[in-house]
């Protein structure tokens, strides 16, 4: 989701949008602190805050604002009885109303998004509404730096960089899978027509005769995913990931038989044994046994999912959200 941009569209069409954020989880709650949902004058939303009673409550909340005018308001909500609900957490909601008044600062917001910057924006208190500005440095040195009532969020996505080489019918099947998850997908194959008709997909393709030099520019803590034409290829890729701390992880697609292969292979070329074993080969998540590309796009994605957890309580994804 990009809040920023929907709602600097929202404001430009109808005059005003709401923001809603959580702010704070404790206990069982729908979605984790940093969830947003942005909503429309007339009771459209984009994004989720969990759904259910919670977020309906929430909708009425934020186009009240809206109705009100420019605001802020704070709410404290346990999920139990009251609201119909069994969770048991409780939930620190951020409900904002912003207006055409208000396009000046936001557009800066929207148009970091578009870019996938990473940026961070502040906004300062609980009470009086205040605009949002863009600042460095990591959000628990904010916080640190700026006292403990600081509301610091990422701006854009916080998605999890996927370098997938390969445009056969498993990557068009995976990019299809991963178009609703928190994933920046650069799709890589070195034939052009491995993307006819991929203009409706939101990842960036790319055509290179030397899909291998796509590594070195990566980013720290990109995934890896590997699934060419070309065994060759693929091996050549395998090869210059496995030794680079930057990927927490690297995928392979193929059968036992073919990690056996590329295990020796590996060892020749003077890959670590410590290397080889971060290789993720076969992929997907076990148990299901379907072979077609939108069966092993299921597997694979659900396997990312559990790999982005695992990054992020490993440190190598930031913290997305911090309330001090």
């Amino acid at each position: 989701m990009e809040p920023w941009r929907t709602i600097h569209e929202w404001i430009e069409r109808d005059g005003s949008a709401a923001l809603v954020t959580v702010a704070r989880a404790e206990g069982s709650t729908p979605r984790e602190a940093g969830a947003r949902m942005a909503v429309a004058r007339d009771g459209t939303i984009s994004g989720s805050i969990g759904g259910g009673p919670l977020e309906w409550a929430a909708t009425d909340l934020a186009r009240a604002l809206i109705d009100r005018g420019r605001g802020a308001e704070w709410r404290t909500i346990s999920l139990g009885p009251a609201l119909d609900q069994c969770c048991g957490g409780r939930a620190e909601i951020l409900h904002e109303s912003f207006s055409r008044e208000d396009l000046e600062w936001i557009a800066p917001l929207a148009a970091a998004e578009e870019a996938e910057q990473v940026l961070h924006g502040e906004r300062r208190g609980k009470g009086p509404y205040r605009r949002r500005r863009t600042t460095g440095g990591a959000p628990n040195e904010a916080v640190a730096a700026k006292g403990t009532d600081v509301l610091v969020e990422r701006i854009g996505e916080t998605n999890t960089p996927l370098l997938l080489f390969g445009g056969g019918h498993v990557g068009r099947a995976l990019v299809t899978a991963l178009q609703p998850l928190p994933f920046a997908i650069r799709w890589i194959d070195d034939r052009a027509e491995a993307f006819d008709g991929a203009k409706d997909f939101s990842a960036h393709c790319v055509v290179s005769a030397l899909p291998e030099s796509e590594l070195s520019d990566a980013r720290a803590g990109s995934f890896v995913l590997v699934m060419t034409h070309s065994h060759a290829l693929d091996l050549a890729l395998v090869t210059a990931a496995l030794p680079d701390a930057r990927f927490p992880y690297v995928g392979l697609i193929g059968s036992g038989t073919k990690r056996a292969l590329f295990e020796r292979r590996l060892a020749e070329f003077g890959v670590s044994p410590d290397a080889i074993a971060r290789l993720v080969c076969p992929i997907g998540v076990p148990g299901i046994a379907g072979k077609s590309p939108p069966v092993i796009a299921a597997a694979v994605a659900a396997e990312l999912l559990i790999e982005r957890e695992r990054a992020k309580s490993a440190g190598t994804i930031k913290t997305e959200f911090a309330l001090g």
